[in-house]
């Protein structure tokens, strides 16, 4: 026995680094090398590694209530409810439940929508639009609703199909026309799904506002989400915006909703929540969603780990540091930077362009940047070029999803300065270079 191997992960990975410290926006490597984390993992760390606030409020927690049952009150889970209520919702969201994650979150709010609804008697609402080019967690729920193709093929044949609507993505439009003469029409193709379905078979619809790895930072065209809340209201449809990857000032506002003009009814989220630094999530809902809950009795199921009080500890540690350093706005200032930076590979023949809000940012690489022909999937760009960032000591993180491939986002702790920003962003056009070597069309080849 004691010469099994121990097999982590599950089946082998080419990014099993043995990474035995952080700090800042480095991880440290076995090795000794030390690895510029330009993707915060995955799209989570904000306040930077290693700081000791958070590890000093999980270890007060444990000492305190090592565990309770979700529905019980502890000193930790009130303070952060207070912290998320007073600092961090939009207005109206009074009600939350956490959870231990982001896919927990999504799940929890597709629930709450179809339980909304449930418990005012239209049973018959049960249905949850989601888009193409999507991803909203790991479990079979969340694979449904969620467009991520290659995610969702080993569940295929237990998960329901639901019906999708296209994605804002202006460079590529699905529907063939051009913002803004397009009135944006991709909203519309919202309205004519619940339209085809039926009405009173749609419970909610499900979006990220702006779309993070499966397309790679694709923000919305103005009025997308003004256009989406009428369409919703017309019909009594729940409104769920997964700010997983872009709630708590990853864009450089609190949430991205809030920036659209119009805000969703329920919010589910989690990255951010606590920097990477404990699991937890959060679904965040308004009165009116409640209400006809409570008035049946009726309530979300909690997870056995929901509302942890040692991850609630870290999480309000990690929003305390976010506000007292004023770390949302310097998201926002280091986010200008970085796309301005990352605006200097827009004239690379292999970038398609150039995207994001914040510190939420994407190119996505083509073979042929006037015709946008892709490169073939055995090419395999992706890899290559994550494969050449990490040969510089540079971590990027890979999106897209089906057709939609060659996507690399950057979405770095806020703390980032502008010499690691100059670095990443020097290291990502040389690994372009090197993964397109050797093609025809490229003409840097």
């Amino acid at each position: 026995m004691a010469d099994t191997p121990v097999n982590w992960p599950f089946t082998p990975s080419p990014l099993a680094i043995d990474i035995v410290g952080a700090q800042g926006c480095h991880l440290h490597a076995r090795d000794g090398r030390k690895i510029l984390d330009a993707a915060g993992g995955a799209m989570v760390v904000n306040i930077g590694h290693g700081r000791r606030e958070p590890g000093e409020a999980m270890a007060r927690a444990s000492s305190a209530v090592s565990y309770v049952i979700p529905p019980f009150v502890t000193p930790q889970r009130m303070q952060l409810a207070e912290r998320l209520q007073r600092d961090w919702l939009p207005p109206g969201f009074t009600r939350l439940h956490l959870s231990s994650g982001g896919s927990e979150a999504v799940e929890t709010a597709i629930k709450l929508a179809r339980q909304h609804h449930f418990a005012k008697g239209d049973t018959g609402k049960w249905k949850v639009i989601g888009r193409d080019l999507s991803y909203h967690g790991a479990t079979v729920a969340t694979l449904e609703i969620g467009g991520h193709a290659a995610r969702r093929a080993p569940v295929a044949a237990m998960a329901r199909e639901t019906p999708k609507a296209p994605p804002h993505y202006c460079l590529r439009c699905p529907l063939g026309k051009t913002y803004p003469t397009c009135d944006v029409a991709c909203a519309d193709e919202v309205e004519a799904i619940i339209l085809r379905e039926g009405p009173d078979t749609v419970a909610g619809v499900i979006a990220e506002p702006v779309v993070g790895s499966s397309g790679g930072a694709l923000e919305p065209p103005p009025g997308y989400w003004r256009k989406l809340r009428a369409i919703c209201d017309r019909h009594d449809v729940v409104l769920i915006a997964d700010e997983v990857v872009t709630g708590f000032g990853r864009t450089g506002v609190r949430f991205a909703s809030e920036g659209e003009g119009a805000l969703p009814d329920i919010i589910a989220t989690a990255k951010g929540m606590s920097g990477g630094y404990a699991p937890i999530g959060g679904t965040f809902a308004t009165e009116r969603i409640a209400e006809p809950l409570e008035r049946t009795g009726d309530a979300p199921m909690f997870y056995t780990f929901s509302a942890h009080p040692a991850a609630c500890a870290a999480a309000d540690a990690v929003l305390d540091i976010l506000s007292k350093e004023d770390l949302m706005a310097r998201a926002r200032v280091m986010g200008d930077r970085l796309g301005a930076r990352l605006q200097r590979l827009k004239q690379h023949p292999n970038v398609a362009e150039v995207r994001g809000r914040g510190l939420l940012r994407a190119i996505e690489i083509v073979r042929d940047r006037e015709t946008l022909e892709r490169f073939p999937a055995e090419a395999n760009i992706t890899m290559k070029v994550l494969n050449g960032g990490l040969a510089e000591n540079v971590y990027f993180y890979p999106g897209g999803t089906g057709a939609q491939r060659d996507v690399i986002v950057l979405a770095p702790p806020f703390i980032v300065t502008d010499a690691e920003i100059e670095t990443m962003c020097a290291v990502l056009e040389r690994a372009i270079d090197r993964a397109v070597e050797g093609d025809s069309l490229s003409s840097r080849a």
